[in-house]
């Protein structure tokens, strides 16, 4: 993570930016709210932002929580959402809607039975607060201090901001950038997420290295001590091995006898 705190913003908000992509996601919400007046889509568009954002930031701030409860690593969890990530970046550079951020045609058509439904499903979830945000989101603020993750949540606010701008003004920015313009930021975008999903994938299979090393020297020492006749096993690895499980003298007297003194 960098030390810098505009550095630590600008990262975060470009990842958030990539993964939520407004540019791309103006023309969706101009299909979707085809026919509506411009009250009830400036209703949908606030909506739909100030939902995503309470959904990943709800996620980010209780990420630790919900590792705990569900016992997961972050080492774990970075290399799930790097691959995640990862796969949303290639279907966008393959110039193809990955299935992750796109409604299905049954949230398409129960969205429309209500037209501020649509704002919830499939805008704000899976559109905007979809599972790459969401991982995106709780992987910046994992292991983040206050500080830190107060820029989390205001990068997150900020691009959820942006896309509510793109939504509100996606016809105007449709006929200045043009069909052909919008694909080439989505790749563009498509790579810088293809990247950062390397990143994240990176950074859980080094954590995960690292504490499989760090257990295994903390193990060899309580391996050598234990297997020595004289020796009661310390308290840190009591249990861990046959000859010391117990970490009592009674114990290990049975795999240790002692030893028998021979009067001159």
């Amino acid at each position: 993570m960098p030390d810098h705190p505009v550095v630590h913003f600008a990262t975060v908000a470009m990842a958030f930016f990539a993964i939520m992509n407004p540019l791309a996601n103006a023309p969706l919400f101009l299909g979707l709210t085809e026919g509506l007046d411009a009250a009830t889509r400036r209703g949908i568009a606030l909506r739909a932002t100030v939902l995503a954002f309470v959904i990943a930031a709800t996620f980010a701030v209780l990420g630790r929580e919900i590792f705990s409860l569900f016992g997961i690593t972050l080492p774990a969890f970075r290399i799930a959402g790097g691959i995640l990530v990862g796969l949303v970046g290639f279907h966008l550079l393959q110039g193809e809607s990955s299935s992750v951020h796109t409604p299905s045609a049954e949230d398409n058509a129960h969205s429309r039975d209500a037209a501020l439904g649509i704002a919830i499903t499939p805008l704000a979830m899976p559109v905007l607060a979809g599972p790459g945000t969401i991982a995106t989101a709780m992987s910046f603020a994992a292991e983040a201090s206050v500080p830190a993750l107060a820029r989390v949540i205001g990068a997150l606010a900020l691009i959820c901001g942006v896309n509510a701008v793109a939504f509100l003004g996606g016809a105007a920015l449709v006929r200045f950038i043009g069909q052909n313009g919008i694909k080439v930021v989505s790749r563009l975008m498509g790579l810088i997420l293809a990247v950062i999903g390397v990143q994240m994938l990176i950074a859980g299979i080094r954590g995960a290295v690292s504490a499989s090393l760090s257990l295994s020297a903390r193990d060899t020492p309580c391996r050598s001590w234990c297997s020595h006749p004289r020796r009661i096993a310390p308290a840190y690895c009591r249990g861990t091995h046959p000859p010391c499980r117990g970490g009592s003298t009674t114990r290990r007297s049975a795999h240790h006898p002692p030893p028998v003194h021979v009067p001159r």
